[in-house]
């Protein structure tokens, strides 16, 4: 099995992260991630690695939310940081997210955990490895899903207009130093998950954002991931 990531990723991205990347370890890269669907159970599904790019489009992209690695259970990961496919049970960070979304902008919890209407409005959902092996979690950590993922924070970096990057957890944390644009706004905190829940509740990140978006005259989020019928 061959596997090109730079032909699957969206062309506007790949525009982008294509003088970022050293072509080595892209190629590196590729091969690992091939080996892997081969020979092992990898998720998310091999056309669903790229939908946080191909969900928010580079031009829209005004809000990252950085995740760590993919959920590793089965029909869970497809694709976007937080996110399971509609009908798949909600995670435990997922719940908590949506209990802070709950207390921060009264919007009632989601029985769907899938984001895809985040994506949509230009909510880049990103894990910094896109990959892991079935039930066996930061699995491909190191094998250079974090030089990719660093540059698409790179190059939103680059965009002229504002980019809220919401980085929960001191993983994510460490990516601050790729936001050098004194345009940009930077939302910190505790990751949602359970062993830290207790320091993520009472931040309002989703107010935040959206201030922060405001003030930029840019178009904020309707964080509604179920949005009544209209």
């Amino acid at each position: 099995m061959s596997l090109d990531l730079m032909e699957a990723l969206p062309a506007d991205w790949r525009a982008r992260l294509d003088p970022l990347l050293d072509p080595a370890h892209t190629a590196a890269l590729n091969a690992f991630v091939a080996g892997e669907y081969a020979g092992h159970t990898v998720y998310p599904p091999r056309e669903d690695l790229f939908s946080a790019f191909r969900h928010c489009s580079y031009d829209d992209a005004r809000v990252l939310i950085l995740g760590q690695d993919p959920y590793h259970g089965p029909g869970q990961a497809h694709g976007l940081s937080f996110s399971v496919r509609a009908g798949v049970r909600l995670p435990p960070s997922l719940r908590n997210i949506y209990k802070e979304l709950a207390s921060d902008l009264d919007v009632p919890p989601a029985t769907t955990g899938e984001l895809i209407p985040w994506a949509d409005q230009g909510v880049l959902l990103l894990n910094a490895v896109l990959t892991v092996r079935a039930g066996e979690a930061n699995s491909h950590a190191g094998q250079g899903w974090e030089e990719f993922t660093d540059a698409a924070i790179r190059a939103l970096n680059a965009k002229e207009e504002r980019v809220v990057f919401v980085l929960w957890g001191a993983y994510a944390r460490k990516k601050a130093r790729l936001v050098t644009g004194p345009q940009h706004t930077i939302i910190e905190s505790a990751h949602p998950s359970p062993l830290s829940a207790k320091k993520f509740f009472g931040t309002a990140p989703f107010s935040k954002v959206n201030k922060a978006l405001a003030d930029a005259g840019r178009p904020e989020i309707d964080w509604n991931p179920a949005p009544s019928p209209r």
